[in-house]
């Protein structure tokens, strides 16, 4: 239970730190609402995205993995589909977006412990 709502709080900062860094992805609202789209973007990340991998697997073979890049920016655009205070507009914003975040889990992955 700690570790998901760890994941959420970390979410939310990655998409606050994707919204400084990458021009065109911007939210409205404050802290409150950036956890709700960390919320957002975690239930996307635990549902929807496996099965797009999945039938998008000989693409990412194919592309040697480059394609995640596209999942994972599909994954932010559908997030800022669902909430209103979060936009991304267009696909290199959703990609660089997806990019920033999916470093930012993976570098706090990288200096935590399990």
């Amino acid at each position: 239970m700690v570790r998901a709502l760890l994941q959420v709080v970390l979410n939310g900062v990655a998409i606050l730190i994707a919204a400084y860094l990458v021009p065109g992805i911007s939210y409205t609202g404050d802290m409150l609402y950036l956890l709700l789209a960390g919320l957002v973007l975690g239930v996307i990340n635990l549902v929807v995205k496996p099965i797009v991998s999945f039938f998008a697997f000989p693409l990412i073979v194919l592309t040697l993995g480059l394609f995640y890049l596209a999942i994972n920016g599909l994954m932010l655009y559908l997030a800022a589909y669902l909430l209103d205070g979060l936009t991304v507009d267009g696909c290199l914003p959703a990609i660089l977006g997806g990019l920033v975040v999916a470093l930012f889990n993976w570098l706090v992955r990288a200096f935590t412990a399990d």
